[in-house]
């Protein structure tokens, strides 16, 4: 392959995932704070909730709470180190905010967020893993299906 097309498919990777994690860290929730701005006891609440609704949609068992606990607590890291460092958003409109584009700072920030995805991507992979793994059949068919679902998969 041409050098120039790798450039350019690494440059548009790149700014994918840069643009992507800003875009998904920075928007505001919709129910007052995300889990990021949240204390810690307002976390472990949600947390909990989360886990009773799936564990009552899935059926799951302490074991499989458990670990499923490890997951929400998993996914919290990697989404609080995606947004260490200051205001996503900000960082990003720093990035126009002269008269020409800050590459160097769009590239520092393009290896931060690759660094904290790399860093915490293997944990949480793990900590999914086990969980599916512990699931019988009907509950991992369950759980595709709700996958399949998309956002709103066990409503109504």
């Amino acid at each position: 392959m041409k050098t120039w097309i790798k450039r350019t498919l690494i440059g548009v990777f790149g700014a994918s995932v840069l643009f992507g994690s800003l875009a998904a860290c920075s928007h505001g929730p919709r129910h007052g704070h995300g889990w990021q701005a949240m204390s810690e006891e307002d976390a472990a609440k949600m947390k909990s909730r989360m886990v009773e609704k799936a564990a009552s949609k899935l059926e799951l068992d302490e074991a499989q709470k458990a670990k499923l606990g490890v997951v929400a607590d998993k996914l919290r890291e990697q989404r609080n180190a995606l947004v260490a460092g200051g205001n996503p958003r900000a960082e990003l409109q720093s990035l126009v905010a002269g008269t020409t584009f800050d590459r160097a700072k769009a590239k520092a920030l393009v290896d931060a967020k690759t660094a904290a995805i790399n860093t915490k991507s293997p944990e949480l992979i793990a900590a999914f893993g086990d969980f599916y793994d512990s699931l019988r059949p009907e509950q991992q068919a369950k759980l595709r299906e709700f996958m399949s679902r998309g956002r709103h998969g066990w409503r109504g």
